[in-house]
């Protein structure tokens, strides 16, 4: 649901932002408007535009480490996305992402009873559409702030299907129990997240 956003530089922007947009490695569901095969990322100045849209903070001279750490957390998110789909593998040996909703005002219920029991919160939500070969599964991916290493910024992220239906919510309890067995009893496993 990423709104066409501009290339041209926002009233009271110091700088000019490069216009240069990133290909990911996502692959696109089939009825995209573009006919690319692959997601773009924002350019940097559509990144700083879209800040400036929300009212969040936009520094430039922080947007382009702004726009490589959002890169490296999609591709990051998209590489969990498939190991939850491997599951499926038999069924669809190819998925591709339909759409993506930014939600960094919702706490998912997970993320709001990590907060009652930790006092930790995500910084952002996003709830991915993925195109399991003519099925639709949404995705839920929480981002949260870790605690800096050697002065660089860490990053967490927990992504797992919704539960929408009942097998989201089995491959949900096929994964506890796999966590659950590798932890406990230090059963071998082949799929980790």
């Amino acid at each position: 649901m990423m709104p066409e956003l501009a290339q041209t530089m926002h009233e009271g922007q110091r700088a000019a932002l490069s216009t240069e947009r990133e290909v990911s490695s996502i692959p696109r569901a089939a009825d995209n408007r573009t006919g690319t095969a692959t997601w773009e990322y924002p350019s940097p100045q559509q990144f700083y535009n879209a800040l400036v849209r929300k009212d969040m903070a936009a520094p430039e001279e922080y947007i382009d480490t702004m726009v490589d750490i959002h890169n490296f957390l999609n591709e990051g998110a998209w590489g969990e996305v498939l190991k939850w789909e491997a599951r499926h593998r038999d069924e669809c040996p190819m998925p591709r992402l339909v759409r993506l909703q930014g939600r960094p005002r919702d706490l998912s219920p997970m993320a709001r009873v990590s907060g009652w029991l930790h006092g930790v919160r995500p910084f952002d939500r996003h709830d991915w559409y993925v195109d399991r070969c003519g099925k639709q599964v949404r995705y839920v991916i929480d981002y949260y702030e870790g605690v800096p290493e050697n002065g660089m910024p860490v990053f967490n992220l927990v992504v797992r299907p919704a539960i929408d239906d009942a097998g989201a919510l089995a491959d949900r309890a096929r994964q506890l129990w796999q966590d659950a067995k590798e932890k406990y009893l230090g059963g071998g496993s082949q799929q980790q997240h």
